[in-house]
């Protein structure tokens, strides 16, 4: 190995094991700094989405984005207090408030971009709502994970869920590079191999049931979510391959050295908590 490739290697290992220990030591801190981490993803993911449709000539309206991002996040954190206790007038209030906001906020930004004079006003309206879909909602919404999976807050059933996609990365990765041969998706990501998929869904589907086993829960029901969370973490990187090839970069930000991007580093969990969350709403009716 060159040096080079030495040094990209060290760096990246380096910046890898910082990030590892700033998500586990928020999520095992307290709700608020797990809220604070899940927050500074979602802002800097929106941020980096608003950037790379600006190189398509695209001009989404950031103050909206953002703003819109914040009112959500700051509103779905409020329920989340909430969850099981009693208070279900104050929770009922917060959720209409959420709702008004969404009546006023659709139709204030169509009127905003009367006055910017731009040459792309459907795509900066559709771009800007984009990102708060694409990153915020699902970065809202993650909180609400254990409460789904375990009834309660717990950071390590949170850690459990996190650890399922990067546990499916990691086994695609190693059975890919051994014995990677036909191309999964070539058009988007031509390093993906079929072999790699298939190794990386054996491996999140085994741990999520370990972690049912040592959560003492409904194996059939943590093997499904590592199923679900594994394809939709797939997709999610899939997705996010696509959106940078169509505007030629290589990597979407630079928030980690060696790593690239919040959206190179989370674009797994911005597809997995949709399906994750809709998957344990529905068990939870059967189970």
């Amino acid at each position: 190995m060159d040096n080079k490739k030495l040094k990209d290697l060290l760096v990246r290992t380096i910046s890898g094991a910082v990030l590892l220990l700033v998500v586990v030591g928020a999520l095992m801190w307290s709700k608020w700094s797990a809220g604070a981490l899940f927050a500074v993803i979602m802002l800097g993911g929106v941020l980096e989405f608003y950037r790379l449709c600006r190189r398509k000539g695209v001009e989404p309206m950031y103050s909206v984005g953002i703003a819109t991002s914040l009112a959500i996040f700051v509103l779905a954190f409020a329920v989340f207090q909430q969850w099981g206790t009693p208070a279900t007038e104050t929770t009922a209030r917060i959720v209409l408030g959420a709702l008004l906001y969404t009546m006023l906020i659709v139709p204030t930004t169509f009127v905003c971009e009367l006055w910017r004079k731009s040459a792309t006003p459907i795509a900066n309206i559709a771009t800007t709502f984009m990102g708060v879909i694409y990153v915020a909602l699902p970065m809202t919404m993650v909180m609400f994970i254990p409460q789904l999976l375990v009834g309660k807050w717990s950071a390590w059933a949170m850690m459990a869920f996190i650890s399922i996609i990067w546990i499916n990365d990691i086994f695609a990765y190693l059975v890919g590079v051994s014995c990677g041969k036909h191309r999964l998706c070539e058009r988007i990501s031509p390093k993906k191999s079929w072999e790699g998929f298939f190794g990386g869904l054996v491996g999140a589907v085994g741990f999520a049931v370990l972690f049912g086993y040592l959560f003492e829960g409904n194996l059939l029901l943590w093997g499904g979510l590592g199923l679900v969370t594994a394809l939709a973490g797939v997709a999610g990187d899939l997705v996010e391959s696509l959106i940078k090839r169509e505007v030629d970069v290589k990597d979407s930000g630079k928030m980690m050295p060696g790593h690239g991007g919040f959206l190179d580093r989370f674009d797994a969990l911005f597809l997995a908590v949709p399906f994750a969350m809709i998957y344990l709403i529905l068990m939870g009716m059967f189970v």
